[in-house]
C-alpha cells in the first residue's frame, strides 16, 4: 500500500502533463476539415465536450477524439505549461515520482506511444508506472486503489478530481476554460506547476 511518505504523485496526463486540446485541434483540422475543405471554428471556446466546442454532433465528437487518442500523433505531444521543468524539479531535487492514471485509449500501440511520449518529455526515472483506461472512462476504480493515502492527484476534469476527494486524495484541479466554474474548497485549483510545486514543498 503506497502511502504519502513514499513521495509518490497520482497524475493525469491530458491537459496536466502534456497539451491534448492543441494537438487535437491542430490533428482536427488537418484530417476533417482542410480535406474537405471545411473550416474548423470554435463555437463554444473552452468547452470540454469537442463537438460543444467545435459545432459537431456528439457521435462526431466522441468518434473523432477516439480516432486522434489512438492515432500516431498522440505520440508527439508537447507539454502542458511548464510542466517539464516542475515536474523534473519534483523528481530530481525532492524524490518524487509519479504514478499515470489516463483516459486514453485501450489500443496497445497508442499506450506505448504516450508512454514514450512521457519518457522524452520528463525522463526515464521520472514514473513508478502507468495506468491506461479507456477514452473517456471514468477513475474511480482506479483511484480506489489509493484510497485515504492522502496522496496528492493532479488533474483537469472536475468529476475526476471529485472522485479523488471522495478516494481521501489531496486533489489539485489545473485550471481551464472548462473547469473555471469550480468554486469549492475541498479541491485545490492551480494555474500551473509551478504552484502545485509550491504547495508540495
Amino acid at each position: 500500500m503506497i502511502d504519502i511518505n513514499d513521495k509518490v504523485i497520482l497524475t493525469d496526463v491530458d491537459g496536466v502533463l502534456l497539451n491534448w486540446e492543441w494537438s487535437f485541434k491542430t490533428w482536427l483540422k488537418e484530417h476533417f476539415f482542410t480535406t474537405k475543405g471545411r473550416e474548423l471554428v470554435e463555437i463554444v471556446p473552452g468547452s470540454y465536450e469537442m463537438n460543444e466546442r467545435y459545432g459537431l454532433t456528439v457521435e462526431e465528437g466522441k468518434e473523432y477524439v477516439r480516432l486522434f487518442n489512438k492515432s500516431a500523433a498522440i505520440g508527439f505531444l508537447p507539454p502542458q505549461r511548464d510542466s517539464m521543468y516542475y515536474v523534473d524539479l519534483l523528481h530530481r531535487k525532492h524524490g518524487f515520482t509519479f504514478q499515470v492514471i489516463t483516459s486514453l485509449s485501450k489500443n496497445v500501440h497508442a499506450c506505448h506511444l504516450r508512454t514514450e511520449n512521457l519518457k522524452k518529455l520528463f525522463g526515464e526515472t521520472t514514473f513508478r508506472g502507468f495506468t491506461y483506461l479507456d477514452t473517456a472512462e471514468d477513475k474511480d476504480e482506479a483511484l480506489a486503489v489509493y484510497k485515504d493515502s492522502g496522496l496528492p492527484w493532479i488533474e483537469d476534469k472536475l468529476l475526476n478530481a471529485e472522485a479523488g476527494t471522495h478516494a481521501g486524495l489531496d486533489c489539485y484541479l489545473m485550471e481551464h476554460g472548462h473547469n473555471m466554474h469550480y468554486k469549492g474548497d475541498v479541491i485545490t485549483m492551480v494555474k500551473n506547476w509551478q504552484e502545485i510545486y509550491e504547495q508540495l514543498t
